[in-house]
């Protein structure tokens, strides 16, 4: 499980900093993988309002945002915001992040698609202001909500404090430790203890990205997903991620990685091989199950929807499985 931070302040160790790296260390104590952006330090260029997404579903700008972040928000399955507030509203540097992903709000209102982890995608904001007035957090609260829809994200609460702005204000908070705590349990207690699966091919290209994607789309409330390959491609086959979208399923932004990287910080209890005679490490105690599946790569696009289609029912039969075990 991916908890992906965004630490919007341009403030360096600021209170957003504070507050921010404490509940990635909550999150991190409960068993959660956690990543930080720091916002600042990326290269984002604002939204130009080029159309293209709502389009074609991709946003044409190279920068950041299509090498690193539109993957991450797509990996993640809890994202916690964290801003100061600046006007009534978020930083500039967090806005532009939240602009560009217009292309998240093409892809499923547009193109009508599913991404794959959206019943299970959770959305958490943080923020601290300087005054204390009454509709000091509406703006920010507004804005964030759009934002985690656009990402697939429910809205799953938030910690705002007011009258924070010494450097310290934070930090010698009352409550904020024991807040934070709390919080991040409320948060990922959905998450704890679901079955850990990891679907593995040579390539991590087509069979693992579909058997993934519908594990995650048909179950995942009960299965933690993860896939990997032993020789992973440089980009997903596009044919699959077509074939895919014609069951409604988003495969956009997802990046074929080593078996390795996929269970480095998640050991999974079944592994699943798709006939490719993976060199998959061994991990004492998981199941093994190979599902003999031929490499579709290169073929016609109905062989294609050959594997995809038999890859769901073998899914569903997993998941069956392991419902009767549990």
């Amino acid at each position: 499980m991916l908890v992906l931070g965004f630490q919007g302040s341009p403030r360096k160790k600021g209170n957003t900093h504070f507050l921010l790296s404490n509940f990635m260390h909550a999150a991190e104590k409960l068993g959660a993988h956690t990543q930080t952006i720091e916002v600042v330090k990326k290269n984002i260029i604002p939204c130009k309002e080029l159309i293209v997404c709502e389009k074609k579903g991709f946003c044409p700008i190279d920068d950041d945002m299509k090498h690193e972040i539109y993957p991450l928000l797509r990996q993640a399955e809890v994202v916690v915001m964290g801003t100061p507030i600046f006007f009534y509203n978020m930083t500039a540097q967090m806005k532009a992040i939240v602009d560009r992903c217009q292309t998240f709000w093409a892809r499923k209102y547009i193109f009508k698609l599913k991404d794959p982890a959206k019943k299970m995608r959770r959305g958490f904001l943080l923020s601290v202001a300087a005054t204390k007035g009454k509709t000091l957090f509406e703006g920010l609260q507004l804005t964030t909500k759009y934002f985690f829809d656009a990402i697939d994200a429910s809205f799953d609460g938030s910690l705002t404090y007011r009258e924070i702005e010494g450097p310290k204000d934070m930090a010698n908070h009352p409550t904020v430790l024991a807040d934070v705590e709390k919080a991040a349990k409320t948060l990922l207690d959905p998450f704890l203890g679901r079955k850990k699966v990891l679907f593995a091919c040579r390539e991590n290209a087509c069979r693992s990205q579909m058997a993934s994607a519908f594990a995650q789309y048909l179950a995942g409330n009960k299965l933690e997903v993860l896939s990997g390959g032993s020789e992973p491609a440089d980009n997903i086959n596009p044919d699959m991620a077509k074939v895919m979208q014609e069951k409604g399923i988003d495969m956009a932004f997802r990046i074929p990685k080593t078996i390795e990287a996929a269970i480095s910080d998640t050991p999974p209890e079944v592994i699943i091989t798709m006939g490719c005679e993976e060199q998959c490490p061994y991990v004492p105690g998981a199941q093994r199950q190979d599902w003999d599946l031929p490499d579709p790569a290169g073929k016609s696009i109905e062989f294609m929807r050959e594997v995809r289609d038999e890859l769901e029912k073998k899914v569903k039969h997993l998941i069956n499985e392991l419902e009767l075990e549990s």
